[in-house]
């Protein structure tokens, strides 16, 4: 008994202790200032998309200064809303391609052709359907802005985490699968980890690709239907079409703004956070730091309050979703899936067969075969324009990403930058572009091309970036050890390492220029209009007109040269990359 003081004593401690691991302090405050900001922000801005939709001709955009940061608010939650459907979207679709066979037969090709549909292809048929869902709401059209920009966004995602999905290496397959993790355990102990940095690097990406289609699906035009949404994207069409350079400079520094501020209370944390998801720790490697995040972590009565939702989580990663396994298949099973797999290929090959046979049909109620010879001329200037400008990029990106991926702290000070590059849209440009080509009399055709890769190039450069980082460091050591430098390191090393990545940032950039080209072969500048002869123009001029039937011609021209393209070069790229990655 004699020792019962001294352990009230210890009691007390104690309990003072844990009141002091929980009582708020500094960071709470600040944490929770920062909270009531951002749902203040979001309850404004979500007020503004439910306002009637007679506002929009009543109240229309202008280009008064004092509106610029209620357009500002209005354009970021379109683009938030557009990426958290894209996540929704990686995260089961591009998952069912990885682990189905037959969904993948059906799920890639859709996914190559769905990323070379431009926004305007989306718009034609999307904005008639939003807007009679909600009838005397601006909700309709902001739907149809959101997923517009969804387009832009969700097909890079989901296609950088399918890739992550299928070159997880496979000696940690094998050490999941010892462990007996169920298909549920693996997938988020193993795979969402491995894919982390990739899919992080590529939801940034775009993000900021997403404000180069910004001005098209705020300013929307097609037919005599036009809507006008509060936003960046439609102050810089006004901006342009009244020849205002003054507006233009206000939305490019707006628009950096914005930037810097997503890229530091998001972005940023989110890479720290991450880091911990990386397979190997190297002694005196520098890591990714983040105010925000520190600010989070010491925040004690925040921690408190998040403890029920991380003892949920924790009982979800108990949790065993998979079928019991199977013993190995007869000769006779192994016959009966392979003829499933032949009556499911069949059934996709009728079914695109079908929608084929009645494209046609509708196209000739109306066109010829002029307009069909038009659309594949076009289709084929804009093929060489891709294949030209991506190899340009790629030359130029590809040195300069494994440069700044291989040094942390490089990649945290340049990745502010290149969201803000990335997010550049050509439209800004369109002025210097059109007053220098009618200045000089140069060619449109070729001078406009460069306009294509502006908002796409970073697809590979954010690309090589997250493989540089993600290179395992005991290779850099036995390079090193090996004394292997210059055309040697890069042929042997580096670019095996990064060219799953590679091959995701090329793919995703040839069909964004394919996207771009609608944007950037139709340029203007007040009533000075520039037309380089492409499929992009063709589409773009049809959209505006409101002929539906060229908008189907040119996006199933569009389509057809994609998925071709994709088949004979980056699908078997991929392929090559998976097996290499299992090999190693």
């Amino acid at each position: 008994m004699i020792f019962l003081p001294h352990n009230r004593n210890s009691l007390g401690e104690a309990a003072a202790l844990a009141r002091g691991r929980i009582a708020p302090n500094v960071y709470d405050t600040i944490a929770f200032a920062m909270l009531v900001a951002l749902l203040v922000l979001l309850a404004h801005g979500a007020a503004g998309m439910r306002a009637p939709s007679e506002l929009l001709t009543t109240s229309p955009v202008t280009l008064d200064l004092a509106n610029l940061p209620e357009y500002a608010l209005r354009t970021t939650l379109r683009m938030f809303a557009a990426i958290v459907v894209s996540l929704i979207f990686t995260f089961t679709v591009a998952t069912l391609a990885a682990k189905s066979r037959r969904a993948e037969m059906v799920i890639i090709p859709a996914l190559d052709i769905l990323q070379s549909v431009p926004v305007l292809g989306f718009l034609t048929f999307t904005v008639t359907f939003f807007m009679g869902l909600f009838p005397g709401s601006q909700l309709g059209a902001e739907c149809a802005a959101i997923f517009a920009i969804f387009t832009s966004q969700a097909w890079n995602m989901a296609f950088s985490f399918y890739q992550s999905l299928r070159t997880v290496p496979g000696d940690l397959d094998e050490v999941s699968r010892g462990f007996g993790l169920s298909a549920w355990q693996r997938f988020w102990r193993l795979e969402a980890p491995f894919a982390a940095p990739g899919l992080i690097w590529n939801t940034m990406m775009s993000m900021s690709g997403g404000w180069f289609f910004v001005v098209a699906s705020e300013a929307i035009t097609v037919g005599n239907t036009t809507v006008q949404l509060p936003g960046i994207g439609s102050w810089l069409a006004i901006a342009i079409d009244k020849q205002d350079f003054k507006a233009v400079a206000w939305a490019v520094l707006a628009m950096a703004i914005l930037i810097l501020l997503y890229d530091q209370l998001l972005f940023r944390p989110v890479v720290a956070w991450a880091d911990k998801f990386r397979f190997e720790q190297t002694a005196g490697q520098e890591k990714p730091r983040s105010w925000v995040y520190d600010i989070l972590r010491r925040a004690r009565l925040l921690q408190t309050v998040g403890l029920p939702l991380a003892w949920l989580w924790q009982r979800a990663m108990l949790l065993r979703l998979s079928k019991r396994a199977l013993p190995a298949t007869s000769a006779a099973s192994r016959q009966l899936s392979r003829a499933i797999d032949i009556a499911w290929l069949g059934l996709v090959f009728v079914v695109a067969l079908w929608g084929a046979y009645e494209t046609v049909v509708y196209l000739r109620q109306t066109l010829g075969w002029g307009d069909v010879v038009e659309a594949f001329e076009g289709g084929l200037l804009t093929l060489l324009r891709v294949v030209v400008l991506i190899a340009v990029a790629s030359v130029i990106w590809v040195p300069i990403g494994v440069w700044i991926g291989l040094r942390p702290a490089v990649a945290e000070r340049v990745q502010p930058l290149a969201q803000f590059l990335a997010a550049f849209p050509a439209n800004v440009l369109f002025p210097f572009a059109v007053i220098a080509i009618v200045a000089t009399g140069a060619s449109p055709s070729i001078w406009l091309s460069p306009l294509m890769v502006l908002g796409t190039q970073w697809y590979i450069l954010f690309n090589v970036i997250a493989g540089a980082s993600a290179f395992p460091s005991d290779l850099k050591e036995a390079a090193s050890v090996f004394r292997l430098k210059s055309w040697t390191w890069w042929r042997s090393v580096i670019l095996p390492g990064i060219f799953p990545y590679y091959v995701t940032g090329a793919l995703t950039a040839s069909g964004g220029s394919w996207n771009a080209s609608i944007v950037a072969e139709l340029a203007s500048w007040g009533n000075t209009k520039l037309e380089a002869f492409g499929l992009g123009s063709y589409i773009a001029k049809a959209t505006e007109a409101g002929d539906f039937p060229r908008v189907i011609l040119g996006i199933a021209v569009m389509s057809l040269f994609v998925t071709l393209f994709n088949r004979t070069l980056w699908r078997p790229l991929y392929v090559f990359a998976e097996r290499r990655m299992r090999l190693d």
